[in-house]
């Protein structure tokens, strides 16, 4: 029986897929479903409006990861994220031609990852500077990896608040109608949010 993998090393949680049977995929697949969930929301809000579920469009990506494991040629997290990304596209635009008979997005990926590169620059500046911070960690690998992963173990309101304002762009009140709360109580939750997550990125690391 082999040890625990640490998160801090997906390159050998990859390696460990590759040459393993389906245990070892699906600790690959239970790693990155943060992030594919994360994704999904994304997407889903500015391309498909709610009409295809986002833990659908996560799990078929996770089938198509499964089938295709063996077709993926790169070898860093990176790359892993990047050949991620390019299977949810390809999942989410058969739903949406299905739904809407549009043609397909070409600019659609691109959007996702610099929306995702946006706001994961939020990361560093939860951080101290000092030398070997977490920040500069953060930086050596893919950070809306690390990011979605502990946006994932944050308390619900608290991610709610935090991807409606950070990565959603919403306003203080639009964030306060969404979830039918103060403007004042978004405001502590989305400072409360922003230490919890720091906590949870410094037990990532």
């Amino acid at each position: 029986m082999t040890d625990a993998l640490p998160v801090t090393n997906p390159e050998m949680l990859l390696n460990r897929a590759r040459d393993g049977g389906d245990q070892a995929v699906d600790t690959l697949l239970s790693h990155y479903r943060p992030y594919l969930k994360l994704l999904a929301r994304l997407r889903n809000r500015r391309q498909l409006q709610a009409k295809y579920d986002d833990s659908d469009l996560v799990q078929e990506t996770l089938v198509q990861v499964h089938r295709n494991l063996s077709q993926f040629r790169g070898g860093t997290e990176a790359e892993f994220a990047a050949w991620l990304r390019t299977l949810m596209s390809r999942v989410g635009d058969q739903h949406r031609r299905h739904y809407e008979a549009q043609k397909r997005d070409a600019n659609a990926e691109q959007q996702l990852e610099q929306q995702f590169e946006e706001s994961s620059q939020l990361v560093g500046r939860m951080f101290t500077s000092a030398e070997g911070s977490p920040s500069e960690q953060v930086s050596r690998r893919e950070r809306a990896v690390v990011l979605s992963q502990a946006l994932m173990q944050l308390p619900d309101d608290y991610r709610e608040a935090l991807i409606l304002n950070r990565f959603e762009g919403l306003s203080m009140s639009q964030v306060a109608e969404r979830m039918g709360r103060t403007v004042d109580s978004v405001q502590k939750l989305l400072a409360r949010g922003v230490v919890e997550l720091r906590r949870l990125m410094e037990d990532r690391l």
